[in-house]
């Protein structure tokens, strides 16, 4: 099992998300002088190229059954897409390279996935193992480039981000998929790997998953003034470069803490009951970032908190689908949690922030904070039963 080649295409994939998204609007708004309506209007544009990629690129993988071709092409033509934000500083133009570049970027992650499983077969417990290189290279590129903008211009960032882009591509080409061998039951018969389900769409119908999927969407929508406007919002609370990068690392230290415990969590809690108390949870960090984010002791707190908004959220969305789909219907099932909420919901999010920036980040994180206990209200008043598992 190629340990370290996969270990690291996470963490160079993730180490330039750790340098894209504390860092990407901060440029836009310094460097080339965008609005706040420009700047959420192009995290918008990359939100949405969430929709329809995952579907496209999923579908195209099954088709070629070449797996780590469309990851690698993937990775190579997002990077060639990025080269062209070099040519002009227009919006316009940067707004369709971002959209190109993003389209292309959806092709990488979810397929590596596959291929990361293909590898460890029945060993899954070892995922975990793997994965954490994907949030140390996170967390080591947010503190390191936030030290290095305190004495460099954020001039060079989209420099940065090419060559991070051209080492996912090249830690791409170390991976190929492993074969797939036909699983046996005990007494040595041929299983099925697809077994008779119900229509995919009679699943996504039901109402449990309609209401978890609106959750979802509230969920990632209160998530757009932090991702698109976060940055921007501490360097207005005169936080140094190098802190906001110390705080955006703390968050995803928080986030891998509860990864290595989480299972447990779900293991001897209620899915619904833990769910609740993630919203609940989101909310007061949003609450505590739209009234008293000057505050150093509770904008540490409410970055602790990002284990819920992000990691707790994400481990009941993952076991909440596993339980809601057949094994026939997973695929589809995780391509649409993922259009509804990072797609849909993360675009509007992303939108919304930029056009009402100006009334201040304040009012903003205040609306995020409404959407999840409208999220709350939704869980409370539908009772979900396929929750309690």
């Amino acid at each position: 099992m190629p340990y370290w080649r996969l270990s690291s295409f996470y963490f160079f994939y993730f180490a330039f998300l750790g340098a894209w998204v504390p860092f990407w609007n901060l440029y836009l708004e310094r460097q080339l002088a965008f609005t706040a309506e420009q700047i959420g209007t192009i995290t918008a544009v990359m939100m949405c190229s969430r929709i329809l990629g995952p579907y496209l690129w999923g579908w195209l993988a099954d088709v070629l059954n070449k797996r780590s071709t469309v990851i690698r092409w993937g990775a190579f033509t997002a990077a060639l897409s990025f080269v062209m934000i070099f040519v002009s500083d227009d919006f316009y133009w940067l707004l369709a390279v971002i959209f190109l570049y993003s389209f292309f970027w959806n092709a990488i992650l979810s397929q590596f996935e596959v291929v990361t499983l293909s590898h460890l077969q029945h060993d899954s417990a070892l995922y975990s193992r793997i994965r954490l290189w994907g949030s140390i290279g996170f967390i080591l590129a947010v503190a390191g480039l936030g030290l290095l903008f305190d004495t460099l211009s954020l001039a060079i960032l989209p420099e940065i981000l090419l060559v991070l882009l051209v080492t996912i591509w090249l830690a791409s080409l170390t991976v190929a998929e492993k074969e797939r061998h036909e699983a046996i039951d005990g007494a040595g018969a041929s299983l099925p790997e697809k077994q008779c389900s119900k229509p995919f769409i009679q699943q996504l119908c039901r109402r449990p998953v309609i209401v978890f999927m609106l959750i979802s969407f509230l969920m990632q929508l209160s998530h757009g003034p932090y991702y698109t406007f976060f940055t921007i919002y501490l360097e207005q609370l005169h936080y140094s470069h190098a802190m906001i990068g110390a705080l955006w690392a703390l968050g995803v230290v928080a986030e891998v803490l509860l990864f290595i415990i989480i299972h447990h969590l779900i293991r001897y809690m209620e899915l619904r009951a833990l769910l609740f108390l993630t919203l609940l949870l989101t909310a007061i960090r949003w609450f505590i970032l739209g009234t008293v984010a000057d505050s150093f002791a509770l904008l540490l707190l409410a970055q602790i908190l990002h284990a819920a908004s992000f990691a707790s959220f994400h481990s009941v969305s993952m076991e909440f689908i596993h339980r809601s789909f057949d094994a026939s219907n997973h695929g589809q099932g995780q391509a649409s949690y993922s259009a509804i909420s990072y797609g849909a919901g993360g675009a509007l999010g992303a939108w919304l922030s930029g056009w009402l920036w100006y009334k201040g980040a304040e009012f903003l994180f205040l609306l995020s904070a409404a959407a999840v206990v409208l999220a709350l209200l939704l869980m409370v008043f539908y009772r979900q039963r396929d929750l309690r598992h």
